[in-house]
């Protein structure tokens, strides 16, 4: 590029820049300056607002200095109002009962009857159309209300004064609530639960067994509905403990259930058992009896063999396992003492009378009672048969004297009658002949028919008794033996004719009981009347 060329550009790029000043200055000089024109430089003054500041900043401090001073005093204040209150604070609730400025007794009361006012008497269940309850009271409810008043009164008392008044401040502010601790009897309430369980329309049936004569009946369960014990549990002791139970039912939780299976082997070891043998002691006197076993008749592989099959019912034969030593083995060394003794005389010369009598004598010989045992003397001397070994023998039938199978077992039945009342032994049962018969007086016999008229009496001694019965020589004679006691009766018996028709005889009989000679007690026995021959 020659030199011209470069000083002409210079002056064209001076021109341009004078020409833009220019244009500058005649901008300016056209837009007015409508704002207040901002000298920086010549306004500020910083030592001049530094003196401000510092003004304004202590001003605050003070102020804070004293609103902390007012405060200070103000929970002095609090302070020492809270040390002189005796009532439980504000703010303080109980199972959502406010019992802020309360006594302890006033809060105690207030807590408690808001709790019996929500309680129900009975807790309401049902399942479908069943319905059922518990009744509360069975549950032994209880909410520790003492506890929690005391708690609540506690409450801003177990620190020191400012820490107890701090701690009552923010109750005030925030509130405390106080649950009382509940307890019931969880073992009632689900023996409750269970009960109901087995109760259910739709009850799951479990199998079960019973004894019918000499078998064993085990019937099949069938699938059902339970209870769910331990959700109903849940939901009661919420109920209760959140108080929402009163006039309201709760659906009974059930869950479906198979029976369980049958176990043959538990059955078993339930029903089998070993017959026992009677013995005695004499130092000191006591007698134990025997007991009879039972047992299947058939094994117990052809019982499981038989549950085999699917049926509804099954029956297992059953047999008696006696024992070596019955009851009646026991020999009379066991029975010290003889209580009582009677005879009545009998013809020899009737030979098939005779046989009667000593069949129904031998039955009964030997048989030991046990404190509140009571003798049937048709059960022990059984149906009068020709099987049996009984004759013909004259008997009362209508009023006539026929004969008739087992004719004269009834002087038997009189004679043990009346050792069993010298013996002082309680009467149950007893009938009067249609005639006063020849071998004892009036209102001192007791007739018997099987199957309609019997004779029963109690042992209702303290010791066992035994009876021993001979009839042999024209006698037949019972002896009743047992135990004495210190306070022993003496036993006399009194029977009269009280009078008498044309075609009836009427009759009494007593038991006077003596102690040391003296009447301590007279018994009517019976008021019996009989036809004339």
């Amino acid at each position: 590029m020659n030199t011209k060329n470069i000083e002409l550009e210079k002056n064209i790029s001076t021109n341009q820049t004078a020409n833009i000043a220019i244009n500058s200055e005649n901008i300016n000089t056209k837009i007015p300056n409508t704002q207040k024109e901002f000298h920086p430089v010549e306004n500020y003054h910083p030592t001049k607002n530094k003196s401000i500041s510092i003004k304004i900043t202590s001003l605050f401090g003070i102020l804070i200095f004293v609103f902390i001073i007012l405060l200070c005093i103000a929970f002095l204040i609090f302070t020492f109002v809270n040390s002189q209150h005796e009532t439980i604070h504000s703010g303080i609730y109980i199972k959502g009962i406010d019992v802020s400025n309360l006594s302890i007794d006033e809060a105690k009361e207030k807590v408690q009857n808001y709790i019996n006012e929500n309680l129900p008497e009975n807790i309401n269940l049902v399942h479908n159309d069943f319905e059922t309850s518990i009744p509360l009271s069975a549950l032994e409810v209880n909410f520790d209300v003492d506890s929690a008043v005391e708690q609540a009164y506690e409450t801003g008392r177990t620190g020191n004064l400012f820490k107890n008044s701090w701690t009552a401040l923010k109750t005030m502010i925030s509130n405390v609530n106080i649950e009382p601790t509940l307890t019931l009897n969880e073992e009632q309430l689900n023996i409750a639960l269970n009960d109901i369980s087995s109760k259910l329309p739709d009850a799951v049936i479990e199998s079960g067994y019973y004894i019918d004569g000499n078998n064993l009946v085990i019937t099949s369960g069938s699938e059902g509905n339970v209870v769910d014990v331990n959700q109903m549990r849940t939901y009661i002791k919420n109920g209760i403990l959140n108080l929402t139970l009163k006039n309201r039912t709760l659906e009974i939780a059930t869950v479906s259930e198979q029976p369980s299976e049958i176990n043959i082997d538990k059955i078993y070891s339930e029903i089998y058992k070993e017959p026992v043998d009677a013995y005695y002691t004499q130092e000191p006197y006591a007698v134990y009896p025997s007991e009879n076993g039972l047992d299947f008749a058939i094994s117990l592989d052809e019982a499981k063999a038989m549950l085999e099959e699917d049926q509804s019912e099954y029956v297992i034969p059953l047999q008696t396992l006696y024992p070596n030593v019955t009851t009646n083995m026991i020999g009379t060394e066991a029975f010290p003492d003889m209580l009582s003794t009677y005879s009545t005389r009998y013809s020899t010369s009737d030979r098939d009378r005779t046989t009667n009598l000593q069949l129904a004598a031998s039955k009964i010989n030997g048989t030991v009672l046990m404190p509140g045992e009571t003798f049937s003397y048709n059960q022990v001397v059984g149906e009068r048969t020709i099987a049996a070994g009984y004759k013909e023998a004259p008997i009362y039938v209508e009023g006539e004297v026929v004969d008739g199978l087992g004719g004269g077992i009834c002087q038997i039945t009189s004679t043990l009658y009346n050792a069993v009342l010298y013996a002082n032994l309680e009467i149950v049962e007893r009938s009067n002949h249609q005639f006063v018969p020849s071998y004892v007086t009036a209102s001192r016999d007791a007739t018997v028919v099987y199957g309609a008229i019997d004779f029963k009496f109690k042992n209702n001694r303290d010791y066992p008794i035994k009876l021993v019965c001979s009839v042999s020589g024209g006698i037949a004679r019972f002896d009743i033996y047992g135990l004495r006691t210190d306070n022993e009766y003496e036993v006399e018996i009194s029977s009269y004719v009280t009078g008498s028709t044309s075609d009836s005889i009427y009759s009494e009989a007593y038991k006077i009981l003596k102690q040391n000679g003296q009447v301590v007690r007279t018994e009517l026995l019976s008021r019996d009347t009989y036809k004339r021959h």
